[in-house]
C-alpha cells in the first residue's frame, strides 16, 4: 500500500465539503451508538485504539466524552499522523501491544492487498479484548450501497465472506459493524448476534 497516496489532497477529497464521506456529526452519532451499547453490554471503555484514525473524528468524540479512557490512535499516512496528531503505524506489520476494550477500523482493510489485510486482522484480533467496530466495503456495497460521487472506489475489492472466513477466528459478529472478541466472556441472546454467537 502506497502511504503517499493518503495526503492532503486525499483528505480535501474525501473529509471536506459537500463530497466528504461522513461529518464530524454523523461520525458522533457513530461515536454515541458503539458507546451505548458497550454500556449496554456491562463494558467499560476504559482503554481504546483508533487503526486509521484519519481526521481523528472518533478520538475528538471520545476525549470529550469519555475523558478518562485511554485512547490511541494511529494511521499509516505521514499528512494524517502530523495534521491530526496520530502515532505513525502500519497495521499489517505492527502488532498493538495490550488489549483494548474497543478497537475501532473504519476503511483501512480495502486499502491493503490480501496478505496485508490477514495480517492486519490477526492484529486486530490479538489486540481486541471486548469490541471491534469495522467498516470494509465490499463487492456488494460497491454495486448496490456506495455513492460513487463520494466513495473511493480505488480499493481491492473483495466479498463479505472473505472478511468473515478470516475474522471467525478472532470475532463473533453481533451486527451494525459491531464484532466480539472471540476471547470475551460476553454471552448473547441467539437472535442478537450472527449463528455461532453463544446463547445467555
Amino acid at each position: 500500500m502506497s502511504h503517499h497516496r493518503f495526503d492532503a489532497a486525499y483528505y480535501r477529497r474525501h473529509y471536506r465539503g459537500r463530497s466528504r464521506v461522513h461529518s464530524a456529526r454523523e461520525v458522533a452519532h457513530l461515536c454515541r451508538a458503539v458507546d451505548g451499547y458497550a454500556a449496554w453490554l456491562g463494558l467499560p471503555l476504559r482503554r481504546i485504539l483508533d487503526v486509521g484514525a484519519g481526521p481523528g473524528l472518533w478520538r475528538d468524540w471520545f476525549r470529550r466524552h469519555r475523558p478518562a479512557a485511554r485512547y490511541r490512535s494511529v494511521d499509516v499516512s505521514p499528512y494524517a499522523c502530523e495534521r491530526y496528531g496520530h502515532e505513525r503505524r502500519d497495521i499489517a506489520r505492527w502488532r498493538p501491544p495490550g488489549r483494548y476494550d474497543l478497537v475501532v477500523c473504519q476503511g483501512v482493510l480495502p486499502y491493503l492487498d490480501a496478505r496485508e489485510a490477514e495480517a492486519a486482522i490477526a492484529h486486530l484480533g490479538s489486540a481486541c479484548r471486548g469490541l471491534l467496530y469495522l467498516e470494509a466495503l465490499t463487492l456488494r456495497d460497491l454495486a448496490e450501497v456506495a455513492d460513487p460521487g463520494r466513495t473511493d472506489v480505488a480499493i481491492h475489492a473483495r466479498s463479505g465472506a472473505w472478511y468473515r472466513v478470516r475474522l471467525r477466528p478472532w470475532f463473533r459478529q453481533v451486527g451494525a459493524g459491531l464484532w466480539v472478541s472471540s476471547s470475551s466472556p460476553m454471552a448473547f441472546w441467539e437472535l442478537e448476534a450472527a449463528a455461532g454467537a453463544t446463547p445467555s
